[in-house]
């Protein structure tokens, strides 16, 4: 038997991840119940945020089968939570009963045989206290029924076992790793395939803070007065559907749709044409929640919302980083003035520019063989950055404006006129210049990719093509790269500047004022990829290479920016 005073089932889930964190940061022994393979998955996040798991045990659960899938017993549990939910949109009504009700009910017996039990506080879903939102309505979705009629059914039995019972009811909770509901407008509002907003102007979709939530969970069993009750929990600043969308999108860079469809009306068209999941519709609604008792327990607790601009705005990045859960998260990356910035801010020992159609997501294989602080950013204009006006150097410029140190500068492509630009403006900010396949000392791009019509055809490439065109068979860079360029206006600026950049006096103009920079310059480009141009400073050609050696060979690359060879080309 083995001594805990807290279980978490779904532990390694969005709401148990987090909840679990803090009930360790408070002081209590927690076991962690997750289904069969996900230990080492919530184990791993804990080590990310820092959290000492010395008193955490992990153990495998089920709460669809008998005695929740629990193979051994505990002793000194207290608070016993549920997170655990299948929270998705489309599943049939009884795979959704057997886990959102069922597995409530039968987690709600085991509390009852604890014999120290304190309180079993459940999450629920913030549209069940709605007016009209008692009703399970299982032709509208199942995600929403089953919950709504757990939430009637778990209180009942409840009272019928004489267990002490607190439900949760958040609305869409926003944290790193949220995907879901409010996540897809995000997505089609970044990728401007949202031409109009749903519902109306007064459409009110709450959001709260993934901390606050954990807070709250944590910490609402110690006041005896909570047992038996049901607080909403959402920030009351949350502006209207329109004004929310509007706040993020200033910080995507992106346009805002003024146009607003009925949710009724979307109802009725196909979903082909609407791109609209038919149950996430029926969250959009002019309701309000009373929140008064949650404040008030909150206030007691000392528990304060974080600001719901910050809140959404860093979710938003973890939506477009991840391309809404599509591929892993990141760390330290983020919008600043609708430039897509990644890496250390402050204190990088590399700075990493990139060339056209990729962005910064192209450094990664160097970034992970360097092992040092680097900051990456998409250029204006590319990749995850909106347009803006000005030059590269200009634009460098403030991203530099933060940086204490001296870094080595290094551009690839289009990204090495930007350095060369800063660089000679700022010979005392930057310890070294690299320069990998600068365009404008070899041949020009080509012909087909300088016409405008070329636009139409990237924009449609598929990524194994566009593979092709870029001479790259790294994945990531790829499905980054094809993912950016289907946004629109992307492809035509990435034509526009190759034809720009193109031009025969641009390309002699930089290579003079490569001649003229005042630090140590290193030029690598691929052997595939001769220089046209003779230049003074060293050059080390890659065998083997093409246009992209930073991603084709990243590990030889990292080993040239980190010691550049003092080789003569």
């Amino acid at each position: 038997m083995t001594h805990a005073d807290s279980i978490v089932f779904g532990a390694a889930g969005f709401i148990g991840r987090s909840l679990v964190a803090e009930l360790l940061r408070d002081g209590h022994t927690v076991v962690a119940a997750v289904r069969a393979g996900s230990g080492d998955r919530l184990t791993s996040w804990l080590a990310e945020q820092g959290a000492d798991q010395r008193a955490l045990l992990v153990a495998t659960a089920d709460i669809t089968a008998p005695n929740l899938g629990l193979t051994a017993d505990f002793h000194g549990i207290r608070d016993v939570y549920n997170t655990a939910a299948l929270m998705k949109f489309g599943l049939d009504a009884e795979r959704a009963q057997r886990v959102n009700l069922t597995g409530a009910l039968d987690v709600a017996r085991w509390a009852s045989r604890q014999p120290e039990l304190r309180r079993l506080i459940h999450i629920s879903g913030y549209r069940v206290t709605a007016e009209g939102g008692a009703e399970a309505d299982y032709r509208a979705g199942a995600y929403e029924a089953s919950k709504t009629e757990a939430d009637r059914a778990l209180r009942e039995l409840a009272r019928q076992l004489g267990v002490p019972l607190t439900v949760a009811n958040p609305a869409s909770v926003l944290g790193p790793g949220q995907y879901f509901g409010l996540s897809d407008l995000v997505d089609q509002l970044w990728r401007g395939q949202l031409p109009a907003l749903p519902g109306r102007r007064d459409s009110f979709v709450p959001i709260v803070g993934i901390d606050y939530v954990a807070r709250f969970l944590a910490r609402v069993a110690t006041l005896p007065e909570t047992a038996d009750r049901a607080y909403t929990l959402l920030d009351p600043a949350t502006p209207d559907l329109p004004d929310l969308i509007r706040l993020i999108a200033a910080h995507l860079g992106v346009r805002a749709p003024r146009l607003r469809i009925p949710v009724p009306v979307l109802r009725a068209l196909p979903r082909v044409l609407t791109g609209a999941e038919p149950e996430s519709l029926g969250f959009i609604s002019g309701d309000r929640y009373d929140t008064s008792a949650a404040d008030a327990v909150a206030r007691t607790l000392g528990i304060e919302h974080r600001p719901f601009a910050d809140v959404l705005r860093d979710w938003a990045d973890g939506v477009v980083a991840t391309r809404n859960g599509v591929i892993p998260e990141r760390t330290g990356s983020g919008f600043r003035d609708g430039t897509w910035v990644s890496g250390d801010a402050a204190d990088p020992e590399y700075v990493l520019l990139h060339g056209l159609p990729l962005d910064s997501d192209s450094w990664d294989g160097v970034t992970k063989a360097l092992a040092a602080r680097t900051l990456s950013a998409d250029l204006p204009g590319f990749g995850r950055s909106a347009p803006r006006p000005g030059s590269l150097g200009d634009w460098l410029g403030e991203l530099m404006a933060p940086v204490r140190t001296r870094p080595v500068l290094v551009g690839h492509s289009l990204g090495a006129a930007a350095a060369v630009d800063y660089a000679e403006r700022h010979p005392d900010r930057v310890s070294r210049v690299v320069l990998i396949s600068p365009f404008f000392l070899q041949k020009r791009a080509p012909w087909t990719l300088r016409n405008p019509l070329t636009a139409r055809v990237l924009k449609r490439l598929p990524a194994s093509k566009l593979a092709a065109q870029l001479d790259i068979s790294n994945g990531s860079a790829t499905a980054s790269a094809h993912a950016a360029l289907r946004r629109p206006g992307a492809a035509a600026r990435v034509v526009s500047a190759l034809s720009a950049v193109s031009a025969p006096a641009y390309r002699t103009d930089m290579a003079t004022r490569l001649s003229r920079l005042r630090v140590p310059v290193l030029i690598i480009h691929g052997a595939q990829e001769p220089l046209l141009v003779s230049t003074m400073h060293p050059v080390v050609a890659v065998p083997g290479a093409g246009h992209n050696p930073h991603i084709t060979h990243p590990e030889l690359i990292a080993g040239l920016v980190a010691e550049p060879a003092p080789v003569s080309g």
